[in-house]
């Protein structure tokens, strides 16, 4: 069963992360929410998470993925965790995924790993970093090789089934899209 590390700082977006748990563990994907901090953490819209490990705990574990969730001032945490650059720089060189959403690509950017590829973010945010290396799009979600990147809240479920299709194949990822009777396009 495919794993996914989701770190959980202070100023989290709650909808993002939410999101990125549900509709993962609908794919069987097991998905371990870990805080920079003991304790409970308050997302930016005031909601309290209990995560499952702290993020010392989780970094005992190997993921096949890290799934950042955007809002901020959580993903300034996340841009600013030696442990959370640590852990991404090791995934990324292992070869595993990298995501983040809305202002959370900064830390991949922090990480060295938008250098080269294409990316998306909240807007503002990797748009007006220096980053020669990276091609910045508009799309909902970009995914280049083993890193992908979305660009809000509204992109939250398009960026969440992106990820489990990614890690359990496409019919898993229509089997719970299905499940949502999410409108065709």
């Amino acid at each position: 069963m495919p794993s996914v590390l989701v770190p959980l700082a202070p100023g989290f977006e709650d909808l993002e992360a939410v999101t990125i748990v549900d509709i993962l563990r609908r794919a069987g994907v097991e998905v371990v929410t870990a805080g920079l901090q003991p304790g409970l953490v308050q997302g930016s819209r005031g909601m309290r998470v209990q995560p499952d490990a702290t993020l010392d705990e989780a970094r005992r574990r190997d993921f096949d993925m890290i799934a950042l969730p955007g809002g901020l001032p959580g993903s300034e945490h996340l841009k600013n965790d030696p442990r959370v650059q640590a852990l991404l720089r090791e995934m990324a060189g292992a070869g595993k995924y990298t995501a983040a959403i809305c202002a959370a690509p900064m830390a991949l950017a922090e990480a060295g790993l938008l250098d080269g590829r294409r990316a998306t973010s909240y807007p503002g945010v990797v748009d007006r970093m220096a980053l020669p290396g990276t091609t910045y799009l508009a799309d909902p979600v970009v995914v280049d090789g083993r890193v992908i990147t979305s660009r809000g809240p509204g992109t939250a479920l398009d960026f969440a089934l992106a990820l489990a299709e990614l890690l359990t194949g496409r019919a898993k990822r229509e089997e719970v899209e299905a499940a949502l009777v999410r409108p065709a396009r």
